[in-house]
C-alpha cells in the first residue's frame, strides 16, 4: 500500500516509517521540520519506497495530493512537549487544531482510513489525589483553568478527537484514535522537556539531573517498538474503526526514582538536584500527579502486551546517546 505518515520524521513517525517500509509498504512522509529531523530519516532517503515532502500540513494543494494517491494516513504531526507548549503556545494551537482539521477534511473527501495520534494528555490530572487507579478511554477528564498555559495542549488534542469521532459518527469516515501515553527510545530529543533523554543525556557528561516539583509525580513509559506495533496493529484491525485506543505500559515510575535509575545504569556521578515549577515554567504552572493507562480495550482488539521493561526502554536510549 501507499502510507502517508504526517509528521514522519519526528520520533515516533520515524520509527513507524521503519516498520512500515520494512512491511513492504510504499511511505510518504509530510514534515516542515520544526521539531522532527533530518538525521531520524537519512537512513531511508536511499529507499525508493521511500517520499519526503518538506512542508507544512497547512499546505492544502500539497496535502491534498499526498492524501489523494495514499491508501492510509496516519497522523502524527503534532506540536509536542512542555517547554514547546509553554514558550509557543499560538504554534501549539494552530498546528494541532488546524493540520488535524485539514487531515480529517482531506481524508474524507478521498475516503482514506485515517489513524489519529493523540495523548495521555487529555486526562488531564484526574489522578491527583489517587483517586483513580488507572485511566480507561471513558475516564471522566478533569483540566486545569484555560489560564494555565498549561493545558493548552491537552486540550488542543481533545478537540482533535472531538472532531475526529465527529466525522466517523456523520461522515462514516474510518478513523481511529491513539491515545499515546510516555513514550521512549533511540531518537527522541530532551529539547522540548522529554524527561528520560534529558535524564541520561546530563547523567552521561556527569552534568545534575534536574527534577522540577519533588519528583513524586508518576509516570507509565512505553518503548517506541511497542508503541509503533500497537498504531501498525491498530490500523489493520476493523474492529478499531471509530475507537479511542489507550496505548501504553501499566508499570508506574515516580521520576525521581527514574533519575536515581538513569544514575545507575549510566554509572554517573551527576548530583540530582530539584527545582520548583514555578522557577522553570513561570508562576502558576500545573503538572499531573500520575498517568497510568487502562490497556484492556487493546489487549482485546489487537492482543497488544508490551515487550519492553523500563530498564530495556532507559538502555535503548543510553546507547542511542552514547553513539
Amino acid at each position: 500500500m501507499k502510507i502517508l505518515i504526517t509528521g514522519g520524521a519526528g520520533f515516533i513517525g520515524s520509527h513507524l516509517a521503519d516498520r512500515l517500509l520494512g512491511m513492504g509498504e510504499e511511505v510518504f512522509v509530510i514534515d516542515d521540520l520544526s521539531t522532527g529531523a533530518l538525521k531520524n530519516i537519512e537512513h531511508l532517503q536511499e529507499n525508493p519506497r521511500f517520499h519526503l515532502v518538506a512542508d507544512t500540513i497547512l499546505h492544502e494543494a500539497v496535502m491534498n495530493e499526498l492524501v489523494f494517491k495514499c491508501d492510509q494516513i496516519y497522523h502524527m504531526a503534532a506540536a509536542v512537549g512542555v517547554k514547546l507548549i509553554m514558550n509557543r503556545p499560538v504554534e501549539t494551537l494552530e498546528t494541532n487544531v488546524k493540520g488535524t482539521e485539514m487531515v480529517l477534511k482531506l481524508a474524507n473527501s478521498h475516503k482514506r482510513k485515517v489513524l489519529i495520534a493523540s495523548t495521555s494528555e487529555v486526562y488531564g490530572k484526574v489522578m491527583d489525589g489517587h483517586n483513580c487507579c488507572v485511566l480507561t478511554e471513558d475516564t471522566d477528564r478533569l483540566m486545569g483553568s484555560t489560564t494555565k498555559r498549561r493545558w493548552a495542549y491537552a486540550c488542543s488534542k481533545a478537540l482533535d478527537e472531538f472532531l475526529a469521532l465527529a466525522y466517523y459518527e456523520e461522515k462514516k469516515l474510518p478513523v481511529i484514535i491513539a491515545r499515546i501515553f510516555n513514550t521512549v527510545g533511540p531518537r527522541q530529543t530532551g529539547q522540548y522537556g522529554m524527561v528520560v533523554p534529558n535524564f541520561v543525556q546530563k547523567a552521561l557528561i556527569d552534568k545534575p539531573i534536574v527534577v522540577y516539583g519533588d519528583g513524586t509525580q508518576s509516570r507509565s513509559f512505553t518503548h517506541i517498538s511497542d508503541a509503533v506495533e500497537a498504531l501498525v496493529g491498530l490500523m489493520a484491525e476493523p474492529g478499531a474503526v471509530g475507537q479511542v485506543v489507550n496505548v501504553g505500559n501499566t508499570k508506574e515510575v515516580s521520576i525521581k526514582e527514574l533519575a536515581l535509575l538513569v544514575k545507575e545504569m549510566t554509572g554517573s556521578e551527576s548530583d540530582i538536584e530539584y527545582i520548583p515549577y514555578e522557577k522553570a515554567y513561570g508562576p502558576g504552572f500545573e503538572d499531573m500527579m500520575r498517568r497510568c493507562p487502562d490497556i484492556a480495550r487493546i489487549k482485546e482488539l489487537i492482543g497488544f502486551e508490551p515487550k519492553v521493561d523500563l530498564r530495556g526502554i532507559i538502555q535503548t536510549v543510553i546507547d542511542y546517546y552514547k553513539e
